[in-house]
């Protein structure tokens, strides 16, 4: 059982998870869609939350300092997710401007693998996923030396217990958002979001 200095620090490893994770960014916007959408809600918020788990598990065992020389890799991550994110805000858009039909009752779904794949792509493609989870998540966690992994272990559950909430949530929502111009509103969010992560990556 663990100890109330254990019981503390994963208390403190969550509540620094929650708040990297809550930020506004192009894989909550696309997690959140596909919540309304009720499209592979599952999928997506699985492989967000195994794709932290992973991460920060990579950063406490101390893969951050591997990651740290190695800036080239950052770099050619950058500038394709960087071309990823704008070709998603440009779909987002070309939808917002009734380019394509909004109400999503009558949009084919979108399959698994294309679901899988993006949610892969926006979590793998983003310089700040390693950032925040290898980096920033694992030094800290390194900082508490031997409750390290209680830490962390507060840090995944925040991410599990946000993405879940995030993705499920937006589904049981769902039945309220029908209308396209909600539709629309919510593509534009989308786009803008996309965009603005893009030119901060470019620009960082």
């Amino acid at each position: 059982m663990p100890s109330v200095r254990g019981v503390t620090y994963l208390l403190t490893g969550l509540l620094t998870g929650l708040s990297l994770i809550i930020a506004v960014g192009a894989q909550n916007a696309y997690v959140l869609r596909q919540g309304l959408l009720r499209n592979h809600v599952g999928v997506a918020v699985l492989i967000c939350a195994a794709a932290d788990i992973a991460l920060i598990a990579a950063g406490v065992a101390g893969l951050g300092a591997i990651v740290e020389r190695v800036p080239d890799l950052l770099t050619v991550l950058t500038w394709a997710g960087a071309a990823y994110l704008l070709f998603l805000a440009f779909s987002a858009f070309r939808r917002a401007a009734g380019k394509e039909q909004l109400d999503p009752s009558s949009v084919p779904a979108s399959t698994l693998k294309t679901v899988a794949l993006t949610t892969l792509a926006l979590t793998f493609l983003n310089p700040h996923v390693y950032l925040d989870t290898v980096l920033m998540l694992g030094s800290l966690a390194n900082a508490h030396d031997g409750t390290r992994w209680y830490f962390g272990a507060g840090a995944m559950i925040a991410s599990v217990v946000w993405f879940c909430a995030l993705g499920f949530g937006a589904k049981v929502l769902a039945r309220y958002v029908r209308k396209p111009s909600t539709w629309r509103v919510v593509d534009t969010v989308v786009g803008v979001v996309m965009v603005l992560v893009a030119v901060r990556l470019l620009t960082m």
